[in-house]
C-alpha cells in the first residue's frame, strides 16, 4: 500500500545517517547541483509587503516541526493583540488560480492541502501560489501580521522575521541536499537567511547546528512537542495500530509510545498521501484483526473522509521555555523596529 504520487517523499533511511553511505556518496553531485540552485534562491532579493511577514521554515524536506511551529508564533502573537494570517501554497492540492480563504465547510484537503486545514482552525488562511496577491487579500480581510508557513525558502516575501526550525534528535541528517539528502538547501545558507533557529525536542544531532547558528550571531531557541492531554488519556494502556503519510513516521510512532498507546501495528505512506478507499478499508481489516484502534496524526486525519473512524493524537510546540525571549522577538519584528 504505497502512493504513487510523484510529489510525495517517505525520507530515505540513510537520509539520517550522521555519517554517509555509499547511498549519500553516490547521489553527492546532484545533491550539489540542487544545493546551489536552492541556495542561490535564499539569497535572491525580494518584495516586502504592506503587512509585517514572518516566514517560517524547515530545514529539511519534512519533520522538523514547522506547521507546529507556525501555529504556535500564531498564538503568541493573537496574546498580544495582533490578528495574524496564514499564508501557504496548499503543498498537494489540485488547481491553482486567484488566492482564496479556506473555509472548512466548504473546501476538501483535496483542494487545499492538508497543512491549510490545521492553520485555518486558528486563524484566517490564504492559500496561494501568489503570496503578494495572498497578502493583499489578508489585508483586506483584516489581518495585521502575516505567517508564512512555508515561506522561508521560496522567497516569495521578504520576511521581517525569519525562523528556522530543526529537529534536534535529527538535525541536518547526513548534511546533503536532496537526492543525496535531507537538507532544503545548504545549512550555510539556511542558517544565513535565519534570523533564529528553533530547536525542536532534544537530541545531540543538533549540537553542531547551534554551534554555528551562534558563531553567525542567531537567536537559538528551544521548543519541545507535547501530545494533547484529552488523546493521550484515551490511548494511554490501548492497543493501537497507527498509520501516517509522513516525511518521518518514526516522530510519531515516538508520541504514541510516549502516552503509553501499545502499538501492536503499522503502517506508513509518504508524505502528504492522498488515502484511497480501499487503503483505508485495509487498514480498518487489519486493525479489526489485532484488535486495536486505529490511530493517525492530525494532518493525516485532515485529509480523511468524515465518516472513516480513526484516533488522532494531535501535538503542540511548547515554546515556554523561552516564552519571553520569543515573545520579544516577535514584538520587535512586527512593529519593524528591527
Amino acid at each position: 500500500m504505497r502512493s504513487n504520487r510523484s510529489d510525495s517523499l517517505r525520507a530515505p533511511e540513510f537520509w539520517g545517517r550522521r555519517a554517509p553511505g555509499w547511498g549519500a556518496r553516490l547521489l553527492a553531485p546532484l545533491g550539489a547541483a540542487y544545493g546551489a540552485v536552492a541556495g542561490a534562491r535564499l539569497a535572491r532579493p525580494a518584495p516586502r509587503a504592506a503587512l509585517p511577514v514572518i516566514v517560517i521554515g524547515g530545514a529539511t524536506l519534512g519533520g522538523d516541526g514547522k506547521t507546529p511551529l507556525a501555529l504556535a508564533i500564531a498564538r503568541l502573537l493573537i496574546l498580544m493583540g495582533e490578528r495574524p494570517a496564514f499564508l501557504t501554497r496548499g503543498y498537494g492540492r489540485r488547481g491553482a488560480g486567484a488566492p482564496f480563504r479556506v473555509d472548512l465547510d466548504q473546501h476538501e484537503a483535496a483542494e487545499t492541502g492538508d497543512e491549510p486545514r490545521l492553520l485555518a482552525r486558528l486563524a484566517p488562511t490564504i492559500v496561494c501560489a501568489d503570496r503578494a496577491a495572498g497578502a493583499k487579500l489578508a489585508q483586506a480581510l483584516g489581518a495585521t501580521v502575516l505567517i508564512l508557513d512555508d515561506g522561508l525558502h521560496s522567497r516569495r516575501l521578504a520576511p521581517d522575521l525569519a525562523l528556522l526550525a530543526v529537529d534536534a534528535a535529527y538535525g541536518a541528517g547526513n548534511g546533503f541536499c536532496p537526492p543525496a539528502g535531507p537538507l532544503r538547501a545548504p545549512l550555510a545558507a539556511q542558517l544565513a537567511a535565519a534570523d533564529a533557529v528553533v530547536l525542536i525536542g532534544e537530541g545531540a544531532a543538533a549540537d553542531a547546528i547551534a554551534a554555528a547558528a551562534a558563531g553567525l550571531g542567531k537567536t537559538l531557541l528551544r521548543g519541545r512537542l507535547v501530545p494533547c492531554p484529552q488523546a493521550a488519556a484515551r490511548l494511554c494502556g490501548v492497543r493501537v495500530f497507527a498509520f501516517a503519510g509522513l516525511a518521518r513516521p518514526r516522530k510519531f510512532l515516538s508520541s504514541l509510545q510516549e502516552v503509553g498507546a501499545r502499538v501492536v501495528g503499522q503502517r506508513w505512506f509518504d508524505d502528504h498521501h492522498a488515502y484511497r478507499a480501499r487503503e483505508l478499508a485495509a487498514l480498518a481489516y487489519e486493525a479489526g484483526r489485532l484488535g486495536a484502534r486505529l490511530v493517525t496524526t492530525e494532518k493525516d486525519a485532515a485529509r480523511l473522509g468524515a465518516s472513516f473512524t480513526t484516533e488522532i493524537l494531535p501535538v503542540e510546540l511548547d515554546l515556554s521555555a523561552d516564552a519571553r525571549r520569543v515573545a520579544a522577538l516577535c514584538r520587535a519584528r512586527v512593529s519593524r523596529e528591527a
